[in-house]
């Protein structure tokens, strides 16, 4: 299994931090960025489609957006206590990399609710 490290390339477009993920530290998934078969993530493709590496980069707020408060993303963060606008707000806020080193330091994929 690989080590937690402070990467930004590995946060994900939603703001998850694919750095912390079991799955990703397993080697059984690439992160966002390189995994082809999450083709079905929209957050993901619009990110894409724009340009984006996170949606900290669009000037709507991620509240207001429909393609990242969609139904699968609230039963995501109902399943695994996640906030995934407060990573956004947290991006936004401070930075990439002070994201990913929190993200890194805690041990975490997400911020809690």
């Amino acid at each position: 299994m690989k080590d937690i490290t402070i990467n930004p390339l590995q946060i994900a477009a939603c703001g998850l931090y694919c750095g912390a993920c079991k799955k990703f530290l397993n080697g059984k998934c690439p992160g966002c960025k390189e995994n082809e078969k999450a083709s079905w993530c929209k957050i993901r493709r619009c990110c894409q489609e724009k340009g984006f590496h996170t949606c900290a980069k669009c000037d709507k707020d991620v509240k207001d957006c429909k393609i990242h408060n969609n139904f699968v993303g609230k039963i995501f963060a109902f399943l695994f206590n996640s906030d995934r606008a407060a990573c956004i707000r947290y991006i936004r806020e401070n930075g990439e990399n002070a994201f990913a080193e929190k993200m890194a330091k805690e041990k975490q994929m997400t911020m809690k609710k």
